[in-house]
């Protein structure tokens, strides 16, 4: 796993990021309308070759990674760029594959600054004309009928209507001008094909640097502007869309690394993932500035202002191949249809979501110790919540060290790096080892070796790695829902103890705990937030109650009460009156990201079956092309929750900055869980309404679970405020 920007990347990212903030200026970008081309930057890009960058070394180019390029494109889409970069950069790599006399002299041809060569987007046939960008200024366009490569030279220049958002988009007719051929065989075709996914890719890329600096932008404004006496970034009506917006393109960031990596790899879904990039990219450069141009309200409607020049090309860019939404049917028939694709090649992509290799001795003896103890037939082992945990696993893994295996040995772990602790993880995933139990106690756990007195962590830290002992979370209180610091549960100081008073709502698993993490007041005549205490309260003591509470998710929570329960002060967590400094730790273990992925495929996988057998309309449901579309778009979904995920687990590995990449990867899993879930629930109907533990009764019960997951670990409106808040930089937007 490797998600840091590579380091020799670093220095092309910075590069490209000085050359378009200095070179594509507003006042270029505007100068250059209509049309969206301004020679002199042309001239400025061919001086440094940059649409050269990705023809191979061989043919006189750079050789440039499609990674370094996709960087490229960003910090263009970031200013602007008024110039068809992504166009020429495809073509001049199209002519180094093809090679040959006539590809040569083009290259060549090319490096006069005067020269455009752009490319058709889509298959050509004679007198039928279509928009291509960059053609309004184009010496040559590139084009493929199926069967032949050609350059032609338009006998005039093209009709170049006024458009959205400019990039030099004219209506091509092809044979009005000269047709030089450069190939007509079997490697033409797959040679254009792995082009014009490249292109996918490069405009992807220019969106999401669009998205970005878009709602820097509005960020940036809504700070500055006061209404009703207070920064407008403050409501979270401006607050909360931005937020979301920013997880959307961070998304669609990780959703191209990760295409190309898969790409690199050769993967089976490669194909169907560049389709799902440029749809997701399209789809949050749309969002993005309809938010950034409503923050800045009328005075974003001027011309004046700077966010309406990106607000039209977040259109314009993205629809230059056609309906963006065609691409989700596109990835449908090549997840589940079979359909096939050339790819370019991408060279090197050093950034890796993978999980570590599952073969390392530690992950081999979980696998062991699980395989022979799980039951496959225990119904509800696998489902999310306490209730499937197994006592008889748990201990086992704890006694060969397996529970928490990156903790010191010295409390019971194995001093394990973070990937062998990721590959335990994950083979745990795979074979259906329930693991709510597993990831509360471990929270507890580290909140001891951190803030526990020595005699507090000789009593439970090895009892905990052991798997002898157990903690639940006793935050929620009935009256304070997400506002944990309103705790009113009391603890009172009584000579060397303290006697606790209160009530605790949801305190989901405490009725198989031994411990639970209890947030209470101790000074109620401060501000709320400096009169709390967090204690580990051992369950047995006198005083404790235990109310069961049932949802229809089919999972038990409980209420939990406390009455004049007496503890000794080594059961502190940090300092008195420090609670919000311990619970800042718990919270950043809690939100730091969600697994709702997995369920996500089980469903995708449920329903591809079912739409395999089901016959609708003379056809089978699988065929359908609304069907394909809402699949893809669940898988893409399921890819992109994982990616923020990762982030949010590599940023706390590599001590990176953590902008609230915890916050951000729950808020996307959480409610694209809700939302797909109920689609895919509606397209499997009426069959998806039975319950079971397979088929399409995953769909039913991966709908009911959804429901709460926006509410546990923090709801998803306090941790879109964190997003906009360490993300965005806007004002707090709650008490």
């Amino acid at each position: 796993m490797q998600l840091s920007l590579p380091a020799d990347s670093v220095p092309v990212k910075e590069m490209f990021e000085k050359f378009f903030a200095a070179e594509s200026t507003v006042a270029r970008v505007r100068a250059s309308e209509p049309v969206g081309f301004d020679p002199d930057f042309w001239r400025e890009l061919i001086s440094l070759e940059l649409p050269f960058m990705r023809l191979s070394a061989e043919a006189g180019g750079g050789g440039m990674s499609l990674f370094d390029a996709c960087l490229m494109l960003e910090q263009a889409g970031r200013r602007l760029a008024p110039a068809p970069l992504a166009e020429s950069v495809v073509a001049l790599r199209i002519l180094g594959e093809i090679g040959g006399e006539t590809a040569s002299e083009w290259i060549e041809k090319l490096r006069d600054g005067e020269t455009v060569l752009t490319l058709a987007l889509n298959q050509v046939e004679p007198g039928k004309a279509q928009m291509v960008p960059g053609a309004a200024v184009a010496s040559g366009i590139l084009t493929f009928d199926g069967q032949t490569l050609a350059i032609e030279v338009p006998s005039q220049a093209p009709e170049a209507p006024l458009t959205l958002g400019g990039s030099g988009l004219a209506t091509f007719t092809p044979g009005s001008g000269d047709r030089i051929v450069l190939a007509s065989n079997a490697d033409a075709g797959a040679v254009w094909a792995a082009g014009i996914e490249e292109w996918k890719l490069l405009t992807s890329a220019a969106l999401v640097g669009l998205s970005q600096e878009a709602l820097t932008m509005a960020a940036a404004y809504a700070c500055e502007r006061i209404a009703f006496g207070q920064p407008i970034g403050a409501n979270q009506g401006i607050a909360h869309p931005l937020a979301v917006d920013a997880i959307d393109a961070d998304g669609a960031q990780l959703l191209l690394w990760w295409t190309l990596r898969g790409v690199a790899d050769q993967k089976a879904d490669a194909g169907a993932l560049i389709a799902l990039s440029l749809w997701w990219a399209s789809r949050t450069a749309s969002n993005s500035v309809a938010h950034a141009i409503h923050t800045f309200g009328g005075y974003g409607l001027t011309n004046e202002y700077d966010i309406q020049l990106y607000h039209r090309r977040a259109k314009s860019w993205s629809q230059a191949l056609g309906d963006p939404e065609a691409q989700l049917e596109r990835a449908g028939r090549r997840l589940f249809l079979g359909e096939t694709t050339s790819l370019p090649d991408p060279g090197a992509v050093e950034v890796d979501f993978e999980t570590p290799n599952h073969k390392s001795p530690l992950a081999d003896q979980a696998r062991e110790i699980l395989s022979g103890l799980l039951d496959p037939d225990r119904a509800n082992f696998g489902e999310q919540n306490f209730e499937a945990h197994d006592w008889a696993v748990h201990h086992a893994m704890g006694q060969a060290g397996l529970l928490f295996p990156d903790w010191p040995a010295r409390w019971g772990g194995h001093d394990a790096d973070a990937d062998t602790t990721r590959s335990i993880h994950a083979v745990s995933t795979e074979l259906g080892y329930a693991g709510l139990s597993r990831g509360v106690t471990s929270m507890a756990g580290v909140l001891v070796q951190k803030l526990g007195s020595p005699e507090l962590q000789d009593e439970v830290l090895l009892r905990i790695a052991k798997g002898e002992a157990t903690s639940c979370l006793g935050f929620t209180e009935p009256s304070g829902g997400s506002d944990v610091f309103a705790a009113k549960t009391r603890a009172v100081r009584d000579g060397d103890d303290w006697v606790i008073n209160g009530q605790k709502m949801f305190t989901s698993g405490a009725d198989i705990s031994n411990y639970v993490l209890l947030l209470t007041r101790t000074d109620p005549d401060v501000p709320k937030h400096k009169g709390l205490t967090l204690f580990l309260v051992p369950l047995d003591l006198p005083g404790v109650e235990i109310h069961p509470v049932h949802t229809f998710m089919d999972e038990l929570t409980n209420a939990t009460f406390y009455a004049d329960v007496r503890i000794s002060d080594r059961y502190r967590l940090g300092d008195v009156g420090g609670g919000v400094k311990a619970m800042s730790i718990a919270l950043t273990m809690e939100q730091g990201g969600s697994y709702y992925f997995v369920q996500m495929r089980e469903m995708i996988d449920a329903v591809t079956a079912w739409a395999r057998e089901e016959q609708r309309d003379g056809a089978c449901v699988i065929e359908h092309p609304a069907t394909l579309a809402r699949l893809a778009r669940v898988y893409g979904a399921a890819c992109i929750a994982e990616g923020l995920t990762a982030r949010a687990f590599w940023t706390r590995l590599a001590g990176e900055q953590d902008l609230a990449y915890g916050p951000a990867a729950k808020v996307f899993g959480t409610q694209t869980f809700i939302d797909l879930s109920a689609d895919l629930l509606d397209l499997a109907a009426p069959g998806s309404l039975v319950r079971g533990n397979s088929g399409l009764g995953l769909v039913e019960k991966g709908y009911r679970h959804s429901t709460a997951t926006s509410i546990y670990g923090g709801t998803s409106e306090v941790l879109r405020s964190m997003v906009a808040e360490r993300r965005l930089g806007l004002p707090r937007s709650r008490a």
